[in-house]
């Protein structure tokens, strides 16, 4: 549809045109769902803002730059990661704004790139976030906002609820029967650290006392660290009954590693995986996974990076926990 207006969008959602321009704008004193009908409707219409005027009125680039380092070499194939990218580039588009990603390569740090290209916002997705450059970023003038991880209060974050989702996935396998859990998780970060508190503390409620031999360190979507893994766990003495892994991707490592020796997922040992990606559903058994809202987080940052932007006086700094759900598939089987 040609020359979509606000109008046109308000009359479709049924509110006021000043609710729309505020809900494009990410402002705070707009509902998210209210948000998310307007962005949803304004692309599904077409709707496309003049972003070259707003800028010479408002002296704004109209660009979100994004961090993202993968230390794995998946890159934006990451079907975690890219729907979180989709997610942020949808809803910035929909407000009028374009999004860059910044490179680690340049010979500038990622604030010397932000200012030179006038990035409005920053979407910081994956990256070691104690690192110089990027606190000096945090600590610039430039909206930022974090992906599980907080900085300060006085910054933006979204933050996946690893801690629920790590107990959902635990609770589960207790349910049916598992004691012996065994835990490969990712590389120590925030994330890693919330899901191993969570997997030890869900255990001690349900009685049963965690056994650090079966808590082992692995890399997020690496396979050949979870198959090294699940080698070392097959060769204990007291051997696992159910495995959890980093995320669905690296699971496919053990998948591997258990096909060698003879072992069938959901038959002759349980198995589980994270993030709920479109792999859990390709392999046999179906996967048993816990969905991370991928989407929901990648609009989440960049609504509170929007309200910063257009409401800098304002503007309220804010933290926003996103929940997921456990997909249950075959993976793992009852010991009753």
């Amino acid at each position: 549809m040609a020359g979509v207006t606000l109008k046109d969008i308000a009359k479709e959602c049924g509110i006021s045109f000043s609710a729309v321009s505020k809900a494009l704008k990410g402002s705070s004193e707009i509902s998210l769902d209210t948000i998310k009908l307007v962005t949803e409707t304004a692309q599904r219409m077409g709707y496309s803002p003049n972003s070259a005027a707003r800028a010479l009125r408002t002296n704004r680039s109209y660009d979100i730059g994004v961090i993202f380092e993968d230390s794995t070499g998946s890159g934006l194939q990451h079907q975690y990661f890219a729907k979180i990218f989709d997610a942020i580039n949808v809803v910035a588009n929909v407000a009028g704004y374009d999004i860059t990603f910044l490179n680690s390569k340049e010979k500038r740090d990622y604030l010397a790139q932000a200012k030179y290209r006038g990035c409005d916002g920053i979407a910081i997705v994956s990256t070691k976030f104690n690192r110089q450059d990027i606190v000096s970023l945090l600590s610039s003038e430039i909206p930022t906002c974090t992906l599980d991880y907080s900085f300060s209060s006085n910054h933006n974050s979204v933050l996946s609820d690893n801690f629920s989702g790590m107990k959902a996935l635990t609770e589960y396998a207790v349910s049916l029967g598992h004691k012996k859990i065994a835990f490969i998780h990712g590389e120590m970060s925030d994330v890693s650290k919330d899901r191993i508190e969570s997997f030890v503390q869900t255990l001690k409620t349900h009685g049963i006392t965690p056994d650090s031999s079966m808590i082992i360190p692995g890399i997020f979507h690496d396979t050949d660290s979870s198959a090294q893994a699940t080698v070392r766990l097959l060769a204990q003495k007291e051997k696992p009954t159910c495995i959890f892994y980093p995320d669905d991707y690296a699971c496919m490592g053990g998948i591997s590693i258990l096909s060698e020796y003879g072992m069938v997922p959901g038959r002759d040992i349980s198995i589980a995986g994270y993030d709920g990606t479109m792999l859990a559903n390709l392999v046999t058994p179906k996967l048993t996974t816990y969905e991370q809202n991928a989407r929901e987080i990648g609009a989440q940052m960049v609504s509170l990076l929007l309200n910063q932007i257009e409401n800098p006086k304002t503007f309220v700094p804010a933290s926003v926990s996103v929940s997921g759900r456990l997909l249950h598939g075959h993976s793992i089987a009852s010991l009753a």
